[in-house]
């Protein structure tokens, strides 16, 4: 079976892979997301998951073939960006413009084929309504910390999820991984999640 790595240091991302039984390593990326400017959301979070994927392959040595998967999650309002908040007041503000809308979340997943060089990558797209939220909600929320490392300032899988009052979609692409469209992309290069990662014959 080729070598899977995911080039994330996400919690939840860890959690989606390894709830499928399969091995994997971690090395978190260290590409530079700010300088990417693309206006398209679908093609900016497979450019930003290919980006991290890349830089995390370039560092291995290419003596055996290891798949290295990406993703980038981001939160769209009106047309607008919602990345992670840099503190409270930015994510209190980010929650009070999501209060009683839908919103549109947009992972980017890629696999990087360190020995080859080929690499793919897709995107999906859920629809999120977030319930009404009283100023006193968005405050006691707030102040669990979960906003802060999360894109729109909101985990769907902890204590968010009290906030999320419908979706259209995709779940695990709003916790930041879509599976089926990972498992897609493994399976180009012979990898079945279906049977744990084992390679197609």
């Amino acid at each position: 079976m080729k070598k899977l790595i995911l080039a994330s240091k996400s919690p939840r991302r860890r959690q989606l892979l390894a709830n499928l039984g399969v091995l994997f390593d971690i090395i978190p990326s260290r590409a530079v997301e700010a300088e990417v400017t693309v206006n398209d959301p679908g093609q900016l979070v497979e450019t930003l998951a290919l980006r991290k994927a890349e830089a995390v392959a370039s560092s291995m040595p290419d003596r055996e073939e290891r798949l290295v998967i990406g993703a980038d999650t981001i939160v769209v309002l009106d047309g607008t960006i919602l990345g992670k908040p840099k503190n409270d007041q930015e994510a209190a503000a980010m929650l009070r413009r999501l209060s009683g809308n839908w919103h549109q979340v947009f992972t980017g997943v890629a696999v990087f084929a360190t020995k080859s060089g080929s690499f793919d990558s897709a995107h999906e797209q859920t629809a999120v309504k977030i319930r009404s939220l009283s100023g006193k909600e968005i405050a006691a929320y707030v102040a669990t910390g979960e906003p802060l490392d999360k894109a729109g300032a909101y985990g769907i899988q902890a204590k968010g999820a009290l906030l999320v009052e419908r979706i259209d979609g995709c779940y695990f692409n709003v916790v930041g991984l879509p599976l089926v469209k990972l498992a897609e992309l493994l399976a180009r290069y012979g990898v079945d999640l279906l049977t744990l990662g084992e390679e197609k014959p």
